[in-house]
C-alpha cells in the first residue's frame, strides 16, 4: 500500500520538504533532485519577478510545490502582509508562517503566530505556523485553521538535532495535524529519528547548506526519512530493562 501524504488539499509521495536559503540558485535544482523533495520554502526577499538573476523561481522545477516563508517579520501584521505579497507572485496558497523578535536564539514568537495563523486560514490559505514546541500554543493553533504545527527540533541554524524530543513527541501525541519537524537537524539520523518517532514530515536547509557535498547530503536525507518513515509504519519492539535471547539457550545440546 503506497504510503500518501495528505496535507492541506495536496497528496504528496515525499514527507521531506526543503529551505532555498545559504545555497547558490543554480544548486537548487539539484538539491531538488537529489532529495526528492516537492514543497520547498521561499523567502519573499529572494523573489524578484523583474529579474533574471536575482529571482529564484526561475531555478525552481516546475512540479515543486512552493511554500513562501514569512522571514523578516516581526509582527503578525507584517507576516499576514508578507503573505498575502507572496501569494500574488507565486500563485501559493501555502505559507510558512515565521514571525521572529529575539535576536539571539531566534526562537519563533508564538503568540504572535497564531495571530497570523487565525487571520490568513480565513483567508484561505493553507497556513504552516513555525513554532517553540508547546502544546497550549499547538492547540491553539490547531483552532485557528492551521493545515500542520512545525516545531524547532532545535534552535534554527545550529544542526544539533532533536534537542526538543519530548516535546515534540508530546505534539505528535496530542495534537490532530501532521507534525512536521523544522530547524535544528543536522544529521540524516537527527531526521530519521524524527519520523521514527511519529512525525509527518522534516523540513531543512541548513544541514545541506552547510554540507561539504550538499546533494549528496541531500540524497542522505532523502533516505532517512524514508527509512524513519517506515520504520515506524513497521512499529518498532518495546524496549526491555532486561535481556531476552533471540534463540534458545538450552536443550539443543541435551544437557
Amino acid at each position: 500500500m503506497k504510503d500518501v501524504f495528505s496535507i492541506g488539499k495536496k497528496k504528496l509521495s515525499g514527507r521531506l520538504f526543503i529551505g532555498s536559503g545559504k545555497y547558490r540558485d543554480s544548486l537548487i535544482k539539484n538539491i531538488v533532485s537529489a532529495s526528492g523533495a516537492e514543497v520547498i520554502t521561499v523567502a519573499l526577499r529572494r523573489v524578484d519577478i523583474n529579474s533574471k538573476k536575482d529571482n529564484i523561481l526561475k531555478f525552481i522545477p516546475k512540479n515543486v510545490h512552493i511554500m513562501p516563508n514569512t522571514s523578516g517579520a516581526r509582527t503578525a501584521s507584517e507576516a499576514v502582509q508578507i503573505a498575502r505579497i507572496a501569494r500574488e507572485i507565486t500563485r501559493s496558497n501555502w505559507v510558512k508562517i515565521e514571525i521572529i523578535t529575539d535576536n539571539k536564539y531566534l526562537f519563533p514568537d508564538n503568540a504572535a503566530t497564531v495571530e497570523a495563523t487565525r487571520v490568513l486560514a480565513r483567508e484561505g490559505f493553507e497556513v504552516f505556523p513555525y513554532i517553540n514546541g508547546d502544546l497550549i500554543t499547538a492547540k491553539e493553533l490547531v483552532r485557528s485553521g492551521a493545515a500542520a504545527v512545525m516545531p524547532l527540533g532545535a534552535a534554527i541554524g545550529t544542526n544539533k538535532g532533536l534537542r526538543a524530543k519530548d516535546i515534540i513527541e508530546i505534539l505528535i501525541n496530542e495534537i490532530p495535524l501532521p507534525v512536521i519537524v523544522d530547524a535544528g537537524l543536522g544529521k540524516p539520523s537527527h531526521a530519521a529519528e524524527a519520523m521514527e518517532m511519529g512525525a509527518a514530515g522534516c523540513l531543512l536547509n541548513t544541514a545541506i547548506a552547510s554540507a561539504e557535498n550538499p546533494v549528496l547530503m541531500a540524497e542522505a536525507f532523502k533516505l532517512a526519512v524514508e527509512s524513519g518513515r517506515k520504520a515506524f509504519l513497521a512499529g518498532p519492539g518495546q524496549t526491555s530493562k532486561f535481556a531476552s535471547a533471540s534463540s534458545p539457550l538450552t536443550g539443543f545440546l541435551k544437557l
